[in-house]
């Protein structure tokens, strides 16, 4: 039998697998993902991140490549990248300040503070500028140009209900937006986030047929102009403690229906974000921490990891 050396570690207990991607290759990340998430005879995560060398020609000190739970690939995570630049910086694999990483998403930049002792604790990504033209979210709905933004609308609020049913859209508001930050994001707002049945209608919205790549969903209660609380369904994962693209997405939501100002503090349940957005096509900025949980090694027979 073989090892793999891995490191679990989360963003707010938004939690991945690692793998040094300079060191080791995976032949088959996508069953990988699968069998190390599982929580009960895995290592259990929400998924997969592979920490690699950047493609040629891309100006980036590293690449990340994520897949969630269910094996499926997704362009970015906000938590996830904040951990990759953890896991970066604290093995040497690079040192710069701020630091280059290759997505799905393009190449962002992240900058990093280390704590006392000298890993680092906490970063800031620019996750670039948001998505809003409903064919780029992707979504296709009656009605909707292709080419504009879905924010606030009745009719499509509308629709879904009419998919989950009376019973659990209650105690949502009649009104949704859609958001792309690399990955697509239904941001739903209520009185209660705690009211919502989010293991209800999470699974159905995720996979409506008004996304063809699937979409996270996300309910949100306002607490006041700069302070928002949110759960998340993550696709291929289902409920999860945090969704940094998500809270990034919720803030452009916010402000675009004016409901919030342009720095928002989300509240999740692993812990708290902030966010940046002033607007247009300007970049969102995230602000997080970087844990790393433990180290191991996965025991495999050659099959899924390869060579």
């Amino acid at each position: 039998m073989n090892t793999l050396p891995f490191t679990k570690m989360h963003g707010l207990g938004n939690d991945y697998v690692y793998v040094d991607g300079f060191l080791h290759t995976v032949a088959d990340p996508a069953a990988l993902a699968v069998a190390v998430s599982d929580r009960h005879r895995g290592i259990g995560s929400d998924g997969l991140i592979l920490v690699l060398p950047p493609e040629p020609g891309v100006d980036a000190q590293v690449r990340m490549r994520m897949f969630n739970a269910d094996g499926s690939e997704s362009a970015m995570c906000g938590n996830g990248v904040r951990c990759v630049c953890k896991f970066a910086v604290d093995r040497g694999i690079a040192s710069a300040n701020p630091l280059r990483v290759q997505t799905g998403r393009g190449v962002l930049s992240l900058s990093w503070t280390a704590g006392s002792d000298g890993s680092v604790e906490s970063v800031s990504v620019d996750m670039g500028a948001p998505i809003l033209p409903c064919a780029r979210v992707p979504a296709a709905w009656p009605g909707l140009a292709p080419h504009e933004p879905v924010v606030a609308s009745v009719v499509l609020a509308s629709a879904l209900r009419s998919t989950v049913g009376d019973g659990p859209w209650g105690a949502l508001d009649p009104v949704a937006t859609l958001v792309s930050m690399g990955n697509p994001h239904l941001v739903l707002w209520c009185a209660d986030v705690g009211a919502v049945d989010l293991a209800v209608i999470g699974p159905v919205l995720e996979r409506h047929p008004a996304f063809p790549e699937r979409i996270n969903v996300h309910v949100v209660q306002v607490i006041d102009r700069g302070r928002v609380r949110m759960r998340t369904w993550e696709r291929g994962s289902g409920i999860t403690q945090a969704c940094g693209t998500g809270a990034c997405a919720v803030a452009v939501a916010g402000v675009l229906e004016g409901r919030m100002d342009g720095v928002v503090q989300a509240s999740l349940p692993g812990g708290e974000l902030r966010l940046s957005w002033p607007g247009g096509s300007a970049s969102v900025t995230m602000l997080g921490p970087a844990t790393t949980v433990f180290e191991g090694s996965w025991v495999h027979d050659g099959a899924v990891v390869g060579a």
